[in-house]
């Protein structure tokens, strides 16, 4: 149930007390990952206001591929129209709001609502309403748009009603990531699986190797958990990074450290263990067929790490990619969707054997998953209170949460508590 406004700016401002008072050197106190209304604090203030990474360009390849996402309480559709444009829109008709398109993906040439037929063009504009009268006016219920936008073969979406200028992202995201070649990709594999934890313990985990040497031993034997590769800080003074950078940059690929100035979004390719080149058991490619001309697959790029608050995290690498998708589904649960990609023409059976593309990742979300609800258990208990941060592993899990209170702050301060940013779940 919803809360009401006044019960909801209750919460905001014992947030922003709370996100002041804090030791930045600790983490946030039980109820920022137990309370509901914390929770819907974060959807209004967060997830509904900032670009979200959506989907992949290629995975609407035609005029009427559609798929489907759901982000806190809004359904949202994306589709390709005929002009070739991606958009989204609410996917919720505008005649009794029953959802139009309940499958995950889908091609259709126009967009019919199951319950009453009410049928939409694939730009959004009611096309037919059956048996409304002579005096309806099918222009006023197009519908509701979602701001999109695509960079490198990426889709974003954001639900907010002025979205944030999307020009830094794309500025920061393309160099990076257009070189591989993600508009001639496809996905190979899908996996979306629910983590019983809040969203912020499921970033808090990934911004940290802290715990990798043990848990995760298949990302082990090709991943580093070197702090100055997983965190946000000492790279430039790390002689093997700056000398791997210098060798991707001499071949034309854009690899050193860059944090955005808000601190939201994070570039950077790192190297890989010794001589791996790809995230298999035997750090030897896993696809056959290079992902991109730019990058062959004997060039030891290592793997350029893209995390992008708070919806996103992304590896790309010589022979494939994987992206991962972060969404709320309550205080104590959240979904994770991962994707791994090869290039459009690659095989498999012949190019690629699956199972060697996805053993790596499939048993470290799984391993991941278990660390986050054991985590969540324990946090759940009255008496918990946050310990401090290692000083020399834990520097990105520190920026992750500087960045979150500080995304909190700027949108219930300095003027106070703002109602207009609460208006999503009144």
């Amino acid at each position: 149930m919803a809360m009401s406004l006044g019960c909801r700016m209750t919460t905001a401002m014992n947030v922003l007390r709370r996100i002041r008072a804090r030791s930045p050197a600790f983490g946030l106190p039980r109820e920022f990952y137990t309370d509901e209304a914390v929770y819907e604090l974060d959807l209004d203030l967060i997830y509904y206001q900032d670009w979200l990474f959506a989907a992949h360009t290629v995975e609407l390849p035609q005029t009427g591929s559609y798929l489907t996402l759901q982000i806190g309480a809004y359904p949202v559709v994306l589709v390709r129209a005929a002009d070739g444009i991606i958009r989204a829109f609410i996917n919720s008709c505008r005649h009794r709001g029953s959802r139009i398109c309940p499958d995950a993906h889908g091609t259709a040439s126009k967009l019919v609502c199951p319950y009453h037929q009410w049928t939409y063009e694939l730009d959004g504009r009611l096309f037919a309403a059956r048996k409304m009268g002579s005096g309806f006016d099918r222009t006023q219920y197009a519908l509701r748009p979602v701001h999109c936008e695509t960079v490198a073969g990426l889709i974003f979406v954001c639900l907010g009603a002025k979205a944030p200028d999307f020009g830094p992202t794309r500025r920061h995201l393309e160099p990076y990531v257009a070189p591989h070649d993600l508009a001639n990709a496809r996905v190979a594999f899908e996996s979306t699986i629910i983590e019983e934890g809040n969203w912020k313990l499921v970033w808090e985990n990934n911004r940290e190797c802290y715990h990798c040497a043990v848990n995760h031993p298949e990302l082990a034997r090709t991943f580093p958990e070197t702090p100055t590769i997983t965190g946000v800080g000492g790279a430039t003074s790390d002689p093997t990074i700056v000398e791997h950078w210098r060798q991707c940059e001499a071949n034309g690929l854009p690899s050193t450290f860059n944090l955005s100035a808000d601190g939201q979004l994070r570039t950077a390719r790192m190297p890989l263990l010794g001589e791996r080149v790809s995230y298999t058991m035997s750090g030897m490619p896993a696809v056959r067929k290079p992902l991109s001309d730019r990058v062959p697959n004997q060039m030891k790029i290592g793997a350029l790490l893209v995390f992008n608050y708070p919806s996103s995290w992304s590896h790309y690498m010589g022979d494939h990619a994987i992206t991962f998708r972060v969404l709320p589904l309550g205080a104590t649960r959240t979904e994770l969707t991962t994707k791994w990609l090869v290039h459009r023409d690659a095989v498999e059976g012949v190019d690629y054997d699956l199972e060697e593309l996805t053993h790596v990742w499939l048993a470290t979300n799984e391993q991941d998953r278990r660390i986050v609800h054991e985590n969540q258990i324990g946090m759940n208990a009255p008496t918990y209170e946050p310990g401090p941060f290692s000083e020399t592993h834990e520097g990105g899990v520190r920026q992750f949460l500087d960045w979150y209170c500080g995304r909190l702050e700027s949108r219930l301060a300095p003027e106070g508590i703002r109602p207009d940013a609460l208006i999503h779940t009144a």
